[in-house]
């Protein structure tokens, strides 16, 4: 499934019909999820079938597209199917129980309640709301693809406006030759991430580099008169600067992934439990800054789109082991070097921790689930990849 985004140019008034059907999709959201709450052992097609009723019960319920309440109904099955999944594998610390979404900023339409037209330059929002065309901005050609190939449209608010999100079902595959070179990735804080072979990519900091333009735009919406134009002009300039960190964050992300898979025909990289490191109350601004878990992503997307091997490894002992003889070398966080005192190794300690990373993400090619393209026997794997990588 491929996504395709374009900005909507319209006027006010239908600007302000988009808000109206969002809120009506968190209202159905919200009355699904308190009608499992409420009916215990209710699947999710008793859900949809619920927002059935809610059209009879509520006008402007009614006036949303019907498949666009049975999204919204689906989007609340999936946050209880999430819980149920971490209670069964039983995750350690909270489970995620299903709570009410405070806000709303999109509603999704599935095959009906929209037109596109022959030139994929306006949509047409034809349900209760009445929405009416709009015109599509932005450099994503739609052309490309025929209409029955749209499976979903997607409204989304924004800080900076509004926009349309097409899913479109197709299979992105990119052929290129193989590198015959293998990497190990080790993450961190001091730089962005250190690969096996020593090579270092810093670390951005976008949130911290732009917190001093965000405080003085949070005193400005303090200050200003609770109910006034200015208070939400102020609120609007605080979430414009949020979500262009967003974005630079989410650009150098696939950048980089993009550049490393093309790079490599084999990519290793830490298992990590990033919720879990998160409580460090000390780091957690920071890593949240890093967006390791983005980042992990966006590779492992790109590995199936390139046909490239992405091996997630456990990190235990990668940055306390030697990666020369494999003796335990006990360290502090703030020791940033890694001296063996049996075979006398002296490493960069994050360069150790990749090069462990990469050792164990080649031993494990043939045992652990990877991301390449079609389905491959772990036996015949490690024949294809034997004459392809470069140990």
């Amino acid at each position: 499934m491929l996504v395709l985004e374009a900005k909507l140019k319209g006027k006010t008034e239908q600007y302000k019909l988009i808000d109206q059907a969002i809120r009506a999709a968190l209202f159905c959201r919200k009355k699904a999820l308190r009608y499992w709450m409420d009916n215990r052992g209710v699947d999710k097609y008793d859900l949809n079938k619920h927002m059935a009723v809610l059209a009879k019960e509520f006008e402007f319920a009614n006036k949303l597209n019907l498949q666009a309440r049975q999204s919204s109904a689906e989007r609340s099955w999936s946050g209880i199917s999430r819980f149920f999944d971490n209670c069964k594998k039983k995750k350690s610390g909270k489970k995620g129980y299903p709570k009410f979404q405070k806000r709303g900023h999109s509603v999704e339409y599935k095959q009906t309640g929209w037109k596109i037209s022959e030139g994929r330059k306006y949509l047409t929002l034809t349900d209760g709301f009445k929405i009416g065309k709009l015109k599509l901005i932005g450099s994503r050609d739609l052309n490309f693809y025929q209409i029955e190939q749209i499976k979903r449209v997607r409204l989304v608010r924004r800080a900076d406006g509004y926009y349309a999100q097409f899913c479109v079902d197709v299979e992105r595959r990119e052929e290129i030759k193989p590198s015959k070179k293998t990497t190990g990735l080790d993450v961190g804080l001091n730089h962005f991430y250190t690969d096996s072979d020593g090579n270092v990519v810093e670390n951005p900091r976008y949130l911290r580099k732009s917190e001093r333009k965000l405080k003085k735009l949070q005193r400005k919406v303090s200050k200003r008169q609770k109910g006034s134009a200015n208070l939400r002009k102020a609120i609007i300039r605080l979430a414009r600067k949020h979500l262009q960190v967003s974005r630079q964050r989410k650009d150098f992300a696939i950048k980089t992934a993009r550049c490393v898979v093309r790079s490599n025909d084999l990519i290793a990289y830490e298992d990590l439990q990033v919720g879990n490191i998160l409580k460090n109350q000390k780091l957690a601004k920071s890593i949240s800054d890093a967006s390791w878990s983005m980042f992990r992503d966006w590779v492992e997307y790109f590995g199936k789109v390139f046909g490239k091997v992405t091996v997630a490894v456990p990190p235990h002992y990668t940055s306390q082991n030697c990666s020369t003889c494999g003796t335990l070398v006990k360290k502090s966080l703030s020791t940033r070097t890694d001296q063996c005192s049996h075979c006398g190794t002296i490493l960069d300690r994050d360069h150790n921790a990749a090069l462990n990373i990469l050792a164990i993400g080649l031993s494990r090619v043939g045992l652990t689930r990877i991301n390449a393209c079609g389905e491959f026997d772990p036996c015949q794997l490690d024949v294809s990849l034997s004459g392809k990588l470069s140990h």
